[in-house]
């Protein structure tokens, strides 16, 4: 059994003891209302708040394959370090088991700064897209590679409805087709294999090629990149994001040159006793 099958076992516990309940688009867009104004995480990717490339960076204290990445572990701090050094967006780690998280972080970080949240988590029920918008973030992580056609697409439509972004995050050309055809438009290339937990970039730019000759999207040429969305043909509408294995400037430009408009980048960034000026190094601006 992989890491990632058992992450996805604990998930099915942990589902099991939420209360039962059919969760349909408008209970999401009530709670929306409820626990106030949305941030717009898709904007905030389009517009980066430094440099020319968006950067969600990762409030991230542990993970299976590297143990404790942060011992000092101040997820409001960090928070606040990110949006002052030039982060576009945060994603924030909700996951106890695996990834020491907690949904608690999300609410806590959301009351110290202004930046969109993305609450970063292994989701395959309804129920934990409820949470999410309950917890505080404005757009959750759907894992292509742990979920059927049919619950993807579902639930990618009920983020869309609610008005809950969705980053869609695959590994492969089959992964990438699958998401594609569930309607994504904000797609994550994750570069570390889950089962293998091996990292490689090439990853994103092999998959950045596939989606430019895809008939189901179109992602912005690096000859054509630019930050500014008024610049974009309105066919190439498919906003990719490169996850995992960033660590220099180096590894953004070639992101950057391939087609990736955004990084998720943790590790590098918690490990750093510099936070803020290793953003500063990644984004180049």
């Amino acid at each position: 059994m992989t890491i990632l099958d058992k992450i996805v076992e604990e998930k099915k516990r942990e589902v099991a003891k939420l209360p039962a309940r059919i969760i349909a688009a408008g209970d999401l867009r009530d709670t929306m209302l409820e626990h106030g104004e949305r941030r717009d995480f898709l904007a905030a990717l389009k517009n980066p708040q430094r440099g020319d490339i968006a950067l969600i960076a990762e409030v991230k204290k542990a993970s299976p394959s590297a143990g404790i990445i942060c011992k000092n572990f101040d997820p409001i701090k960090i928070a606040r370090e990110y949006e002052t050094a030039g982060a576009s967006c945060l994603s924030v780690l909700t996951d106890e088991k695996f990834f020491q998280g907690s949904l608690a972080y999300l609410r806590q970080i959301r009351a110290a700064v202004k930046l969109p949240l993305l609450r970063k988590d292994f989701i395959i029920d309804e129920r934990q897209i409820l949470e999410a918008i309950e917890w505080g973030a404005d757009a959750i992580l759907l894992i292509v590679a742990i979920l059927d056609d049919a619950r993807l697409k579902r639930f990618h439509e009920l983020a869309a409805e609610a008005g809950l972004a969705a980053l869609v995050e695959v590994h492969d050309e089959a992964e990438l087709e699958r998401a594609l055809a569930a309607g994504a438009s904000l797609i994550g290339v994750n570069n570390r294999n889950l089962k293998t937990f091996k990292v490689d970039l090439a990853t994103t730019e092999r998959l950045a090629a596939r989606l430019v000759q895809s008939p189901k999207s179109r992602v912005q040429s690096p000859k054509t990149f630019s930050s500014q969305p008024s610049t974009l043909d309105p066919r190439l509408s498919t906003l990719l994001v490169a996850e995992s294995g960033i660590h220099t400037r180096a590894d953004v430009e070639r992101l950057r040159k391939c087609g990736a408009r955004a990084i998720l980048v943790g590790e590098s960034l918690m490990r750093h006793g510099d936070v803020r000026g290793k953003v500063r190094e990644l984004l180049g601006g």
